[in-house]
């Protein structure tokens, strides 16, 4: 088995061709260098002799005709030939036709035949030279040929090899994983590869073998305990006491418990494991629970009581994906039943309190006349305290008894068409001397194309009053508010109320319209805190929205609308 890994297989199997390659390179290098080398030397050593040669010869034939140059040039050319003296006999050959160039220098005469000769004996050696050096510089280049040629042949046989053996080397066993993972998947846990490697792709086989073993084994000893967690979990959703039903992604009815088959009136068998939209086309209950997602109390009558469900959805997640989703109907009924009591007793209360309330502002208002007797200062001072109080409760109550109404579900409107500038003019006959005492302006825009509204006059004054109070309230002396009101273009109409005041934070502005939510850190405006809220019951109830566009110290712009009264609603 061997003993190296796949990585350093691959590491050798691709250093060994890489030093193939590298040879030949070095081994062409080599032999070319040689063979420039010799070309060099054949180029200096003997073509500049033959050059030096000829230029003597040119010179001797000019020498009758221009003798001082011709002399020069010969002198020249001889020096250079003594200079590259380079084969055997050049030497002995130079000398002598230096020899004869200094006689002919002083001896006209002398007979240039033998000058000639002497230089045709190192045109002859250079020349033979060439022809020798040529034959070693053609044996090189063969050499290094073969050379070549063999290395080449030899890089291409193990690479050719190395080529076509290691895809399959590799491939092969990933194939055999490949078809081995398919069959696991479809149960087949008999499956084992087998791979004689000592490399990653052997303890990759060990590992494949192992696994598989531990799902065959899984698969024979753990299905008992796979139907004692089944029963165990439908168990446990049997005795859960809210009503719950489980759906998966394509809507098909997993499960449903006990208090949920009974809500359904329906058997456990016409229920689990049918599609949730065929089931609900014969139960209204699942059919509003499958279609819509409101979370408002659910009124159901069980065995010929009324009982109030609330709705939860909550997704099933495994391994981080959406794999289906539970219904729970959690009965409120004893939650509802004390809601009811409570606001039954706020009205009560409400009413109790409104009538000695109503006599003590009376009596109040009698202290203040004079006829009645002079007060002291202090005494006017205590009085005028008594009233401020005394109203302020009679303001608590009324907005307790309003909010009875709203959570009784009885709010009593009267819609009737009525124009923008009539419901206006109620509320600016109701704020004017509170924004006097604070010598507060209110500019009105309301024009007079308008069209109607269908509302209760006195309900939707009576929020538009809690506006203006709030803005008059929170507005700095001398200030100004505008109260603007046009029509939205969607068959609305807008009233706006925008003060120039303190503004609402941000991390409180979503609360503003909470029952008893009053924004901290406001010294010296102390109210119940349930004007907005039951202004919002009152404007939802006729149809409109209401909301709050706010800056800090910049003011806030409150704003609700209401229906036009010739759209049919």
């Amino acid at each position: 088995m061997s003993k190296f890994r796949l990585k350093t297989k691959i590491t050798l199997g691709v250093l060994f061709l890489y030093i193939m390659l590298l040879v030949v390179s070095i081994l062409g290098y080599y032999y070319l260098n040689r063979l420039n080398e010799k070309a060099k030397f054949i180029l200096k050593d003997n073509y500049e002799s033959l050059e030096y040669s000829k230029n003597m010869l040119v010179a001797l034939e000019d020498l009758p005709k221009h003798r001082d140059a011709a002399m020069a040039a010969f002198s020249g050319n001889l020096k250079k030939q003594q200079a590259n003296v380079t084969e055997r006999g050049e030497k002995d050959a130079t000398t002598e036709v230096t020899r004869i160039f200094e006689l002919l220098r002083k001896d006209t005469t002398t007979d240039v035949g033998a000058i000639k000769k002497s230089i045709y004996t190192i045109m002859d050696l250079n020349m033979a030279a060439i022809v020798g050096k040529n034959e070693k510089v053609k044996k090189t280049a063969d050499n290094a040929l073969m050379y070549i040629a063999i290395i080449s042949g030899v890089c291409f046989l193990l690479g050719f090899t190395f080529v076509y053996n290691f895809p399959g080397y590799i491939a092969n066993p990933i194939h055999e994983l490949t078809e081995g993972i398919k069959g696991i998947a479809n149960k087949q846990y008999s499956k084992r590869l087998y791979f004689t490697s000592g490399d990653e792709f052997g303890d990759l086989a060990t590992a494949f073998n192992t696994m598989a073993q531990r799902l065959d084994d899984y698969e024979h000893s753990n299905l008992a305990r796979i139907m004692f967690e089944k029963q165990r979990a439908e168990a446990v959703i049997g005795s859960l006491k809210d009503a719950t039903i489980g759906f998966d992604v394509n809507n098909i009815i997993l499960f449903a418990n006990t208090q949920a088959l009974q809500l359904l009136s329906m058997q456990e068998g016409d229920v689990i494991g049918q599609p949730a939209e065929i089931v609900s086309k014969r139960n209204d209950l699942l059919r509003f629970l499958v279609s819509t997602q409101e979370n408002a109390p659910l009124k159901i009558v069980v065995d010929g009581k009324e009982c109030f469900f609330t709705r939860e959805t909550t997704d099933m997640q495994h391994e981080g994906k959406r794999i289906g989703y539970v219904v729970i109907l959690r009965n409120i009924t004893s939650f509802k039943e004390q809601d009811i009591a409570k606001t039954h007793f706020i009205a009560t209360i409400s009413h109790e309190l409104k009538t000695p309330l109503a006599a003590s502002d009376f009596s109040i208002k009698l202290l203040e006349d004079e006829r009645t007797g002079t007060l002291s200062t202090e005494q006017k001072e205590l009085v005028d305290s008594l009233k401020q109080d005394n109203r302020r409760m009679i303001k608590i109550v009324s907005e307790l008894l309003d909010l009875s109404q709203v959570e009784s579900g009885n709010i009593q409107l009267q819609p009737q068409p009525v124009t923008a500038l009539n419901i206006v003019q109620y509320a600016m006959d109701t704020v004017q001397k509170q924004a006097a005492q604070r010598e507060v302006v209110i500019r009105t825009d309301v024009p007079d194309s308008l069209p109607k509204v269908l509302a209760d006059v006195e309900k939707t004054a009576w929020v538009l009053v809690n506006l203006l109070t709030n803005a008059i309230r929170y507005s700095a002396h001398g200030a100004a508010i505008d109260l603007v009101v046009t029509s939205t273009g969607t068959d609305m109409v807008s009233f706006v109320v925008q003060d120039y005041g303190k503004g609402i934070p941000v991390a409180f502005r979503g609360r503003i319209f909470e029952r008893f939510f009053q924004v901290p850190g406001m010294k010296g405006h102390k109210g119940s805190g349930l004007g907005l809220a039951i202004s919002k019951e009152f404007i939802e109830a006729q149809g409109g929205i209401i909301g709050v566009d706010s800056e800090e110290n910049k003011g806030s712009r409150f704003y609700f609308t209401l229906p036009e009264a010739n759209v049919q609603h």
